[in-house]
């Protein structure tokens, strides 16, 4: 299990600043995390219809959440937004190259496509 601090330990005398939030959200959604990973942990580990049932729906809330705090922290903390975006776009540009280097080892014929259709 994730072992972070805990911003919380004492009563906070005081509204936390935008940064500490972000901070504090952080550390949610780390916990969202291991939830996550631990249901589906459980999942995997029965064959009992109704637990997995149960754990699997569980476990997709966890995700909806993470979704949730994602957006927060976007809005908590600008900039670091602008990285999530560089990240996404640099996975999208190895994709691309991916499918590129995909589409050149790929024969322009295969057995499917020499069947021929009545």
């Amino acid at each position: 299990m994730a072992d972070f601090a805990n911003p919380f330990g004492m009563n906070v005398n005081r509204k936390l600043t935008n940064e500490e939030l972000a901070q504090a959200i952080r550390m949610d959604i780390s916990g969202e995390l291991e939830a996550i990973y631990l249901y589906d942990a459980h999942v995997q580990a029965t064959d009992n219809k109704a637990a997995i049932k149960v754990l699997s729906d569980i476990r997709d809330e966890e995700k909806a959440h993470v979704g949730e705090l994602m957006t927060l922290l976007r809005i908590l903390d600008p900039k670091e937004a602008e990285f999530f975006i560089s990240g996404e776009e640099e996975v999208k540009e190895l994709m691309e190259e991916l499918d590129k280097e995909t589409a050149v080892n790929t024969p322009s014929s295969t057995i499917g496509s020499l069947i021929k259709e009545d």
